[in-house]
């Protein structure tokens, strides 16, 4: 599996997303010409970083980095249908975190995703990230639902002695 930026590739990126079904995110379904005007304007490129996840040179899924002149970026990843389950989403968020805290300087990364999206929770947990909190009513869908909301974080201090320490959220009962 490798990384490259996101270069524009317009055409490649509107086969992705509206050719796939996206069961955990807020639109199940993406708009054509959504995604076109969303480059057009800028939005894979100010103020964050994409990258394309490459497997066998083809592009399987999409990693965009929010917040990237922050000091805590966020991120979504996207993988294809025919790439999910096979360890792509582990490889690319191990790679991530390389990237932000080796190269980047980050001091924590953080991730959400729906209660309810099982595989994305054990990529977090194979990739070293720490749940660290569980949202009610937190992840507004499309179709007006409300779901749950788990948050995942991974920090510096961790990444660079190769630990997982927990959190302290039961310390105090209250």
């Amino acid at each position: 599996m490798e990384l490259t930026i996101f270069n524009g590739e317009t055409e490649d990126l509107v086969q992705l997303l509206t050719g796939n079904e996206w069961t955990y995110h807020a639109d199940l379904e993406v708009d054509a010409n959504a995604v076109r005007k969303a480059i057009k304007k800028g939005y894979y490129a100010d103020g964050r970083e994409t990258f394309w996840i490459i497997e066998a040179g083809e592009k399987m899924g999409i990693l965009i980095i929010n917040d990237i002149n922050d000091t805590i970026p966020l991120f979504d990843i996207r993988l294809a249908a025919k790439a999910r389950g096979k360890g792509l989403g582990v490889k690319a968020l191990k790679w991530l975190q390389n990237y932000l805290f080796g190269e980047k300087s980050k001091i924590r990364i953080e991730g959400y995703t729906r209660a309810d999206n099982i595989a994305m929770r054990k990529s977090f947990t194979k990739a070293g990230f720490v749940k660290e909190g569980y949202l009610r009513n937190a992840w507004e869908n499309a179709d007006g639902t409300i779901s749950d909301t788990v948050l995942y974080g991974a920090i510096y201090e961790d990444w660079k002695a190769g630990l997982v320490t927990p959190t302290k959220m039961n310390e105090v009962p209250y």
